[in-house]
């Protein structure tokens, strides 16, 4: 396994993918990426923890081994260090395993790890794999948790797409990659039964730090088309990845900085050593001048002149070796400085590709905003009926009468959702361990809850609503009573008498009908919910 280290390993970044010019009518007749996992009881669950340990397991084991290439390449050059050609397997070849692959650079192509599922492994769901995935990259490549968990995420989309496509790693990826892949099992099938045996997902590898994986690759066109099939167009995912772009960036603009820092202390050094062997050389030549001289005008003997000459000879060969080895530094600040070069051109890269997808998204967005406000209407579904008829709200297209968006709220009593003063308005809940069942607004875009009342709602009751007055059955210490509640979902009055479990609400000439807890009828004062006199 590699953990390619900027000072062991650095890869031009030469590739800027494209996402302004997305050929959307192309891809859109791709088939979908929809994993299908095992949803069916299980004979023992392991924890998150525990599954996120086998991935922990073997980055640490690469974490190792790199530490061993990191210090035998420190003799190195940088060219020697980025013409490296190695690869070895961590892991068990029956159950996970990492084939980690690294050679001298081929043009754009790219290095990779090689996750295996070997016949034995037992993972059957994707948010599982992923899990492996983020212990991985965490142990592997120091990332956090969250970035490890984003880039996993990207991973299994991107081997899903490139499920059987050949031609795209060969094009892609290094020899010395493709010589470990397999054609019918490079790539992530949708299918969890398809998984043991026959899967060998390929990780991209960058240049090290933030960049220990290549997102460029995993974000590319065909996977972010694939994002955007979602309900929420995978903007909260695409936004994080875009994010982790920009640390790169920032990180790589760092590093250039430091190593021109570098450059300019050792051009100084190597400046002052050019001049003192310039100095020492002068300084031989006069001596050996001033010995000829000597000789000739008999003021020294053959012999002397000849111990003065071999040790001016000595002198001059200290200075050679000084000028060898100057030479040698000057040499590898040039080896330095198009480093730095590589780094700031992929700064640059990663901030346009950031800036792209960013403004994607922001279309994509507003087109959601556009699409939902002119053209969507509201639904519900139903998903449960116990203890009340229960779903979610979702909005449609009335031409095509697909979903836009679908609400995360699955809680919704769905005979209760109303429109009022252009706001959405519903009880949602359940009175179950820490739940409850309350009055709620919903986001009219998001569809998720802006607010809840205070106030606990009889599961069954309705919303009654007149004007900005909005009634409904509450429970209060185990009875039931009437509550007025205003938009923001504040109870402004409470009936001073209990009401019926299933009372309903009429208001007619000035009045408000009920029931008691009897079924007998009851009129009460619709403002403070009193019995008129």
């Amino acid at each position: 396994m590699k953990k390619i280290i900027l000072t062991l390993i650095l890869l031009t970044a030469s590739a800027v993918i494209s996402f302004a010019q997305v050929n959307r009518e192309e891809l859109s007749d791709l088939p979908p990426v929809v994993f299908i996992n095992y949803e069916g009881p299980h004979a023992w669950v392991n924890t998150r923890e525990e599954i996120r340990q086998i991935g922990v397991g073997i980055g640490r084991q690469v974490n190792e081994r790199e530490r061993g290439f990191a210090s035998a390449a420190e003799g190195m050059t940088i060219e020697q260090r980025r013409s490296q050609t190695y690869t070895f397997q961590i892991g068990a070849s029956n159950r996970y395993f990492i084939i980690h692959c690294v050679s001298a650079p081929d043009g754009d192509k790219l290095d990779a790890d090689i996750l295996g599922l070997g016949v034995d492994a037992g993972v059957d769901h994707v948010r599982n794999l992923r899990v492996i995935i983020q212990g991985y990259l965490q142990s592997a490549y120091d990332y956090s948790a969250s970035d490890a968990l984003l880039l996993a995420e990207f991973i299994t989309v991107y081997n899903a797409v490139y499920r059987g496509n050949w031609d795209y790693f060969t094009g892609r990826y290094k020899n010395l990659v493709m010589s470990n892949l397999t054609r019918e099992r490079a790539g992530l099938s949708i299918r969890y039964d398809e998984w043991p045996g026959r899967t060998l997902l390929v990780i991209p590898l960058g240049h090290g730090g933030l960049s220990s994986i290549d997102t460029a690759a995993i974000s590319d066109r065909r996977v972010i088309e694939e994002m955007r099939r979602e309900d929420d167009q995978g903007v909260p995912q695409r936004q994080g990845l875009v994010d982790l772009m920009e640390r790169e960036a920032d990180q790589a603009e760092r590093q250039a900085q430091a190593q021109r820092e570098q450059i300019r202390q050792e051009e100084r050094q190597v400046a002052e050593e050019r001049a003192q062997t310039a100095q020492e050389r002068q300084q031989i030549q006069d001596q050996r001048q001033q010995t000829q001289e000597d000789l000739e005008a008999g003021r020294i003997t053959e012999q002397e002149a000849r111990q003065q000459e071999q040790e001016l000879a000595s002198r001059e060969e200290a200075v050679q070796q000084q000028e060898q080895e100057t030479a040698r530094r000057e040499e590898q600040i040039d080896q330095r400085r198009d480093e730095a070069q590589r780094l700031e051109d992929f700064a640059e890269q990663r901030t346009e590709q950031a800036q792209q997808q960013r403004q994607e998204i922001a279309s994509d967005q507003q087109a959601a905003i556009v699409q939902e406000t002119a053209g969507g209407v509201l639904g519900v579904t139903i998903e449960r009926t116990a203890p009340v008829p229960m779903g979610r709200l979702v909005r449609l297209n009335p031409v095509n009468r697909r979903e836009i968006r679908r609400s995360p709220l699955d809680m919704v009593h769905s005979r209760t959702v109303m429109l009022l003063g252009g706001r959405i308005f519903a009880i949602a809940g359940e009175a179950r361990g820490q739940g409850a069942v309350r009055l709620i607004e919903i986001n009219q875009t998001s569809l998720e809850m802006l607010k809840q009342g205070e106030n606990d709602i009889r599961a069954g009751s309705l919303i009654w609503a007149t004007g900005n007055d909005m009634y409904a059955i509450m429970v209060e210490n185990g009875r039931n009573y009437i509550g007025r509640f205003d938009l923001n979902l504040a109870l402004q009055a409470k009936s001073s008498v209990e009401v019926h479990n299933d009372a309903s609400v009429l208001i007619q000439q000035g009045n408000l009908l009920t029931q008691r807890p009897d079924g007998t009828a009851l009129i009460l004062n619709p403002a403070d919910l009193t019995e008129p006199r």
